[in-house]
């Protein structure tokens, strides 16, 4: 058995604990297959392969020596390009930020998988500032959706999508302010876990919005996904959101089933401005989970709105120096969203914010009669590369600015979500988004774990030469 057909971090540390193959040699293949691949799917910005070779060794060694093996144990993974690196200046997508001092130590998530035996082997492309749906990119260049190399990964997490589906590595991670985990995973048919806000440190990421951002990962298997999020958590004093809640280790009750759980779909908003594909993923899953009955998110159209207005605002507010001093280096599309931001009256966001409090008081009250809520990931399958605007409902619509019709609403109040993908048929992926009330990661793992058991959801790697 090859490095390589060990697809999953779990097959990859068992293997190597085991002593079928070593650290190196799994490396090794990761960083052949980038080499190979990258070049036509656009997912990595940067490499560092003589510190992963390097640390690959150290494992070895270590092993060799006795030394108890980590739950990750030589598993190689990568990072959107807002989390620091050391040694690399953290550009989140941008032209501006490589003049930035490279980063003087990791972010704080990297170094909590390398604690557990992961091994970096590189950053990941990415939306300009996190700033995007598309995964396209006017600096470093498109991903492209390894499914289908004319398609678009979606965004902003768009090389960590696609270096998943691509099979470079089994693991990465991302961030997700309106929808930039989940929209990758659904595009390019893998599991994404947008936890609850505050649940995992962002402490050495680059901002986009303080009050909406998320870290989490993405990964092939529902169990690579429990994993890794179960050895990131703990409160951290570098992130001045990250809770003092102790952390509560999902992976034990993966496989507890579904019995018992309320599950619902969403109705109102999430029943209607997509396509009929997006709609049929959502009854699929419902189907096979026994989901009774619909629920209605109160006022979600105006969630999705007040999620724009704070983005726009919140995100300008970090960028007008930039903005001032150096309005040609941005992604005109990006800099004209946020010059328009920084002209937002004040009220507005007031108004925003208060309306944000009322609406999730009134989500959390859903809870109270349902565990788990099943929605939509995306309005559609992943649009071509470079497409505009797309038809939903009969309307033609701006693609970048829709896209998100069904993220925002859901990650505006830090609820926990993990994108489980369906294939309805040989098309590309959809996704669905599995939603519990905050702090309940361990209810939307369970669920995408029971889809990922029945053969409903899976995250195969994309045939690619």
């Amino acid at each position: 058995m090859s490095a390589y057909e060990l697809s999953t971090a779990v097959a990859v540390a068992a293997a190597i604990t085991e002593g079928h193959t070593t650290a190196r040699q799994v490396v090794t293949a990761a960083l052949d297959r980038i080499g190979r691949l990258d070049g036509r799917v656009g997912a990595f910005t940067d490499v560092v392969a003589a510190r992963a070779l390097a640390k690959a060794d150290a494992q070895d060694a270590a092993l060799s020596g006795g030394a108890k093996p980590g739950p990750l144990t030589g598993v190689p993974f990568a990072v959107k390009n807002l989390i620091d690196i050391a040694g690399l200046p953290t550009r989140a997508g941008s032209k501006i930020n490589r003049e930035r001092p490279p980063a003087e130590r990791d972010g704080a998530l990297v170094r909590r998988l390398e604690a557990a035996g992961a091994i970096l082997v590189g950053a990941l492309n990415m939306g300009e500032y996190a700033y995007d749906f598309t995964g396209e990119n006017v600096h470093d260049g498109d991903a492209h959706n390894p499914h289908a190399l004319d398609h678009m990964t979606g965004g902003s997490s768009g090389g960590s999508g696609a270096a998943l589906a691509a099979g470079m590595v089994p693991l990465t991670l991302g961030s997700d302010t309106n929808g930039s985990i989940r929209v990758p995973a659904a595009f390019c048919g893998c599991f994404g876990l947008k936890p609850t806000y505050g649940r995992l440190t962002r402490a050495g990421s680059f901002p986009f919005v303080g009050s909406l951002d998320h870290l989490g990962p993405l990964a092939r298997s529902v169990t690579d996904l429990a994993l890794a999020y179960d050895v990131m958590q703990g409160p951290d004093p570098d992130d001045p959101v990250a809770t003092l809640r102790p952390a509560e280790p999902v992976l034990p009750h993966l496989d507890a089933g579904i019995d018992g759980l309320r599950i619902a779909v969403a109705g109102g908003h999430f029943a209607r401005g997509g396509g009929p594909d997006a709609f049929a993923a959502v009854a699929r899953a419902a189907e096979v989970l026994g989901a009774r009955g619909t629920v209605e998110l109160p006022e979600a159209h105006r969630a999705r709105a007040a999620a724009y207005l704070i983005t726009a605002a919140e995100g300008a507010t970090l960028h007008l120096d930039r903005l001032r001093t150096r309005p040609q280096d941005f992604d005109p599309a990006v800099r004209d969203r946020l010059i328009a931001g920084a002209m937002i009256p004040a009220p507005h966001v007031e108004r925003a914010q208060r309306f944000r409090r009322w609406y999730r008081a009134r989500v959390l009250e859903l809870f109270e009669t349902v565990d788990v809520i099943l929605a939509p990931a995306t309005p559609c399958r992943a649009p071509k590369g470079g497409q505009t605007h797309f038809v939903l409902d009969g309307v033609t619509l701006p693609v970048r600015a829709n896209i998100g019709v069904f993220t925002q609403p859901i990650s505006f109040i830090g609820l926990p979500v993990v994108a489980a993908p369906i294939r309805l048929d040989a098309g590309l992926p959809l996704g669905v988004q599995v939603i519990a009330a905050p702090w309940q990661e361990d209810l939307v793992l369970r669920v995408a774990r029971h889809l990922e058991r029945t053969g409903v959801s899976t995250a195969p790697i994309a045939e690619l030469a």
